[in-house]
């Protein structure tokens, strides 16, 4: 529900909870005030229109501070005579804050009230069931990591499996070495071996020379 306003010789739109400035009303911050002046109402599809003003209808505000307008400057001057009149102005105004519309005995306050406990019902319902879910999802959670745990004794045989091959691993990889160093060794001492075997072979002994035979001639 809305409606339209007229004070200060000016028209305002408004509905609960509206923020406006309007020209100097008398009263004191925290005051409230009826304003009577009501142009139209509408309600939905529903509207009155006041001729000039619509019977059974008022707007409730509350005065929220007072505040004055930005500085607007008047010249006035006539040509040909030297005449120059310079004037500033600021506004003062007044900030209030639309509390209820009412119309007959509907009242834009009380629908709001209403409205906003059933939204506020709806929360609180949607948050358990939000809640509810979390702890389903949880034990839920918690179960299946449970179930998925390893026994105790699995994990006794699987740490000592693991001890086992690990000096089995090591003990692989010392001999692993020695192993390579041994066989790299062995065609070099064949070879050597080999070698010294040859040598006598290749150099055959030296036959005696023998002695020529003394003949009758010479003697």
């Amino acid at each position: 529900m809305y409606a339209v306003i007229e004070t200060g010789g000016k028209q305002y739109r408004v509905e609960v909870g509206t923020e406006l400035e309007v020209e100097l009303l008398d009263g004191e911050p925290g005051d409230s005030i009826k304003l009577d002046r009501i142009l139209l109402v509408a309600d939905g599809d529903e509207s009155s229109i006041g001729r000039p003003v619509v019977a059974d209808a008022a707007v409730e505000a509350e005065i929220v501070r007072r505040d004055r307008g930005e500085k607007l400057i008047s010249f006035k001057y006539r040509p040909k005579a030297r005449r120059r009149v310079k004037k500033g102005h600021r506004q003062e105004l007044t900030i209030l804050r639309i509390t209820d519309v009412k119309l007959g005995s509907k009242s834009a306050a009380a629908d709001k009230r209403k409205a906003d406990a059933a939204a506020k019902t709806e929360r609180q319902r949607l948050e358990e069931a939000a809640a509810k879910q979390a702890a389903e999802d949880a034990a839920l959670a918690a179960k299946l990591a449970k179930a998925a745990a390893p026994k105790p004794a699995a994990k006794a045989s699987a740490k000592a499996g693991a001890k086992e091959s690990k000096p089995a691993a090591r003990s692989t990889a010392k001999t692993a070495p020695k192993a390579a160093a041994d066989t790299k060794k062995t065609p070099r001492a064949k070879t050597q071996s080999g070698a010294a075997d040859a040598k006598p072979a290749s150099k055959p002994a030296a036959k005696p020379t023998a002695k020529p035979r003394a003949t009758k001639k010479d003697e």
